[in-house]
C-alpha cells in the first residue's frame, strides 16, 4: 500500500449556502448533464431485474416464492466491491484507449444491453433456469456500471458544492431510468409485449455509451495514489486491501458507525420492492393506469424528493441531510400499506405513488451524496463500491424471502392476501427505525467531532 493515507474527495465541513439561481445556471454545465445521462445508464437495467420483472413474472402466473427467489440475482450489486479493486486499477478488455473509467462504462453497459436482448429472447417460457442466469448477466454488468460511473462521478467534482450538484443530477437522470423501467415500460408492453419492451430497452442502453465517448476522463489514477503495479505482490495487495485500510484510517472508530448505518438505511425499500409489482396485478390495478400514474404523480414527487435532498445537502451537509431521509424514507412502505387495507382507487394510488417516489427519490439522493463524501482519491470505485454494498447486501439477502413473507402473513390472515401484503409492507416499514436511531447517533458523533476541532487552538 502507499505510505500515505489518501485524502477524502470532499471537505468534512457543511458547503456554502447555495441558491436556486446557482443550482439552475450549474445544471447547463455539460458535465453535469452528462452525469444526468449516465445516471439514466445506471438506473435502467435495475428494475428490469427487479420490481419490473417480477411483474412480468406475475403475469405469467409464476410463484411469488419464485419471484422472491428470483430478485436474488440482485446480490450482484451487493458484492461489486470484489471486483472493484480490479476496476481500480487496470483498464478494460479492448478498450483501454478511453481510458480506465470510460474504458470500464463503455463495456459495461454494452454488456448491459446485450443481455437485456437475451432477455428478452428468452423470455418465462424459455425457462426460469435460463430467464435468471441472463437476468443475473445483466445485474453483473450494471453493477460493474455502477462501480465505474460512481468512481466518475466523484473524481469529476471539483469541490463539494459540485459534488453535491452533480450527485442530485446523477440521482435526477437514475430516477428518469426508473420512471422507464417501471411506468413508459407498461405502455411498451401493451404495444410491443414484454418481450419487445426489453429489447427496446436493452438498445437503450446506446444513450449512456454515446454519453461515456463525449464525457472527459478524471484525473489520472497513477498521479493520484503513486501505487505498483497491480501485477506485484505489492499492487495486488494495495488493490485488495489499500481501499478498507485507507477507509478505516481516515474515519477511524466512526467507520463502523458509519456502515452500519449505512446497511441499514435503505432496508425497508429494499424488502418490499420484489412484492410492489405482484401487489398491482393481485390488488387488480390495470397496467395502463400504473404507467400513467407513475409518470405523473410518480415523476413530480421524483423531482420533488431529489431537489429538495439536493438543497439539504447543500445547506445543511451530508450528515443532517442523511438524518431527515432516514425519517422521510418508510413512508412508502406505510403508504402501501394503506392502500393494501383500504383497496385500489384512482385518488388513493395516485397519492401512494406520489409519497413513494418522492420519500425515495430524497432518501437515495441523501445516501448517495453522503457516501460520495465519505470516499477517497485513488480508492473511489472499491471504497464507494464497498459503501454501496453495505447499503444493499442486507436488503437483497432478506428481499428473497419477500414472497414467502407475505404467503405466511396471508396464511395467519385467513387466506386474505391484502392483508397478507398490508402487514408485510406495514413490518417492512418498521425495520427503517433501527437506521434512524444510527443517523441520530452519527450526526451527534460527528457535532461533536466538529465543535472538538473548532475548539482546538490553531
Amino acid at each position: 500500500m502507499s505510505q500515505e493515507t489518501p485524502e477524502p474527495n470532499v471537505e468534512a465541513k457543511p458547503p456554502r449556502k447555495t441558491g436556486w439561481r446557482d443550482v439552475l445556471r450549474a445544471l447547463s454545465k455539460p458535465k453535469v448533464l452528462l452525469t444526468l445521462v449516465l445516471g439514466f445508464g445506471s438506473g435502467l437495467p435495475f428494475l428490469l431485474t427487479g420490481a419490473t420483472f417480477g411483474l412480468w413474472l406475475r403475469e405469467h402466473d409464476v410463484s411469488l416464492a419464485a419471484i422472491g427467489f428470483l430478485s436474488w440475482v440482485g446480490l450482484a450489486y451487493s458484492f461489486k466491491f470484489l471486483w472493484a479493486p480490479i476496476i481500480d486499477k487496470i483498464d478494460a478488455p479492448f478498450l483501454g484507449f478511453l481510458g480506465r473509467r470510460r474504458s470500464w462504462m463503455a463495456f459495461s453497459q454494452i454488456i448491459v444491453g446485450a443481455a437485456l436482448i437475451w432477455m428478452a429472447i428468452v423470455g418465462p417460457d424459455g425457462g426460469l433456469t435460463t430467464l435468471g442466469i441472463a437476468a443475473l448477466v445483466v445485474a453483473f454488468a450494471s453493477a460493474t456500471q455502477d462501480i465505474v460511473v460512481d468512481a466518475w462521478r466523484i473524481e469529476s467534482a471539483d469541490d463539494t458544492e459540485e459534488l453535491a450538484l452533480i450527485t442530485s443530477a446523477f440521482q435526477l437522470g437514475y430516477r428518469f431510468a426508473i420512471l422507464a423501467a417501471n411506468a413508459l415500460i407498461l405502455f411498451v408492453a401493451n404495444g410491443i409485449g414484454w418481450a419487445g419492451a426489453y429489447a427496446l430497452y436493452g438498445a437503450a442502453m446506446s444513450i449512456a455509451v454515446i454519453a461515456t465517448l463525449v464525457a472527459r476522463e478524471p484525473i489520472s489514477r497513477s498521479e493520484a495514489t503513486k501505487t505498483p503495479a497491480i501485477w506485484t505482490p505489492r499492487g495486488l495487495f494495495d488493490a485488495i486491501a489499500g481501499p478498507f485500510i485507507a477507509f478505516l484510517k481516515t474515519h477511524g472508530s466512526m467507520a463502523v458507525l458509519m456502515l452500519a448505518a449505512i446497511s441499514l438505511y435503505r432496508l425497508p425499500d429494499f424488502v418490499m420492492g420484489p412484492m410492489v409489482g405482484p401487489f398491482y396485478v393481485d390488488v387488480g390495478i390495470p397496467r395502463e393506469v400504473i404507467g400513467s400514474v407513475r409518470l405523473t404523480f410518480g415523476l413530480v414527487g421524483t423531482l420533488i424528493g431529489i431537489s429538495a435532498a439536493g438543497l439539504c445537502a447543500l445547506r445543511f451537509g451530508f450528515g443532517k441531510t442523511l438524518l431527515l431521509g432516514a425519517i422521510l424514507g418508510p413512508g412508502s412502505n406505510i403508504a402501501y400499506t394503506l392502500l393494501a387495507w383500504n383497496g385500489y382507487s384512482p385518488a388513493l394510488f395516485s397519492g401512494v405513488l406520489f409519497t413513494e417516489n418522492f420519500s425515495e427519490g430524497f432518501a437515495g439522493a441523501a445516501l448517495v451524496a453522503y457516501m460520495s463524501s465519505l470516499t477517497s482519491i485513488g480508492y473511489t470505485a472499491t471504497q464507494y463500491a464497498l459503501l454501496s454494498s453495505f447499503y444493499a447486501l442486507l436488503g437483497k439477502v432478506l428481499k428473497g424471502f419477500s414472497g414467502q413473507a407475505v404467503e405466511g402473513l396471508q396464511a395467519a390472515a385467513g387466506g386474505d392476501v391484502m392483508q397478507g401484503y398490508a402487514w408485510f409492507f406495514l413490518c417492512t416499514a418498521l425495520v427503517g427505525i433501527p437506521a434512524l436511531v444510527l443517523c441520530i447517533i452519527l450526526n451527534r458523533v460527528t457535532k461533536k467531532q466538529i465543535s472538538a476541532v473548532s475548539a482546538a487552538p490553531a
